[in-house]
């Protein structure tokens, strides 16, 4: 399916706001993540979503623990300037707190506020707030008194019950995630729900593990429906500093071809028997330097001369390894020059800087 099939599909979808991010129809699609440091302690939180902020996070979702928690949102959100969402379990309270406090989201699970008379007291205060709430399904907290299998579609069932609380309620900013450790009930769970519905969709494979694990699961998941036009924010769920959840979420869009705003790419290579350098240390500095540029430049870091000006002729300039351990630099407009490795680090970062 081409950009302009998926994007007559995703215009179909319902508008709804968190923060000055619209999210469905023809928006762009919106990376999230989620800080793991304690909401209680301001500073460390802050720091965390400034770092993510600086990855290119589009919105961070906050852990709402209890009442002290929900209240150190409003200094929070003083000194950070993405939209955040509290994420809300067993207390309806706790939702209201981080309201009062000037949240701009709120993620409920309806698998864990079980009186609806509390819920309905949520939904009406973000009403009177004009606030978006996300309905969180997750395969694992289901309500078991009710459902009694892991199912797309008694997953999907679980948000349509809770949409309607909603909808009864005249309350319609509503956005849904449908979320399973495993990769085809994820998969299943939310094309069933975009047949039945319009509200946008927040992607994601939960609890998918450390880094390896999750990008293998998440890329699976979410590239497969993206290009079926199907959701509007994404989160990869990484065991771990959760800036690598927004630099695997912004390549993915990225080599999707679905958000093309300047980014430098990094091409390297697999390594060999004939490399005799590092090429790993080089690329993953160079690509952790340069996550903040917004330019369009290809760079190429390869093991050796083999593979590396032939194969990465399309970089706009690079380096590859020598036999004696040392690199050569290379680009489009001038003659290859020989680099020590001792100074290739420092070389490279020039160079971008200079590009």
């Amino acid at each position: 399916m081409n950009i302009e099939n998926i994007n007559d599909i995703r215009k179909k979808v319902k508008t709804v706001k968190i923060g000055d991010v619209l999210i469905g129809g023809n928006n762009p699609i919106s990376i999230q993540s989620m800080t793991n440091t304690d909401t209680r302690n301001v500073k460390d939180t802050v720091n965390q979503i400034k770092s993510l902020e600086d990855a290119g996070v589009d919105i961070v979702r906050l852990a709402v623990l209890d009442i002290d928690a929900a209240k150190a949102i409003k200094e929070i959100k003083k000194q950070t300037r993405v939209p955040l969402i509290a994420d809300i379990h067993f207390d309806h309270r706790l939702a209201l707190e981080s309201m009062e406090s000037g949240i701009d989201s709120l993620r409920l699970n309806p698998g864990n506020i079980k009186d609806k008379e509390k819920v309905k007291e949520v939904i009406k205060e973000a009403k009177n707030r004009n606030l978006t709430i996300r309905v969180g399904v997750n395969g694992g907290s289901l309500d078991r008194s009710i459902y009694k299998e892991v199912t797309p579609e008694n997953m999907v069932k679980s948000a349509a019950e809770h949409i309607k609380l909603m909808e009864d309620l005249d309350f319609t900013n509503i956005k849904v995630s449908l979320k399973s450790s495993d990769i085809k009930t994820t998969i299943d769970a939310n094309i069933l729900f975009r047949e039945k519905f319009n509200y946008p969709i927040h992607l994601g494979v939960t609890e998918a593990g450390t880094l390896r694990s999750s990008l293998i699961k998440s890329t699976s998941a979410l590239s497969y429906l993206i290009m079926q036009g199907i959701g509007d924010t994404i989160r990869y769920s990484i065991t771990g500093d959760p800036v690598e959840e927004v630099m695997a979420g912004k390549m993915l869009l990225k080599f999707l071809g679905i958000r093309n705003e300047p980014s430098i790419e990094i091409i390297s290579c697999p390594t060999c028997g004939r490399c005799q350098v590092n090429v790993e240390e080089v690329a993953s500095f160079i690509e952790k330097h340069v996550q903040n540029i917004k330019k369009n430049i290809t760079i190429a870091i390869m093991g050796c001369v083999v593979n590396g000006p032939g194969e990465a002729r399309h970089a706009d300039f690079g380096v590859a390894g020598t036999a004696d351990g040392n690199f050569i630099f290379f680009e489009k407009t001038n003659e290859p020059m020989k680099v020590s490795r001792d100074n290739i680090i420092d070389f490279l970062t020039k160079r971008i800087e200079e590009f």
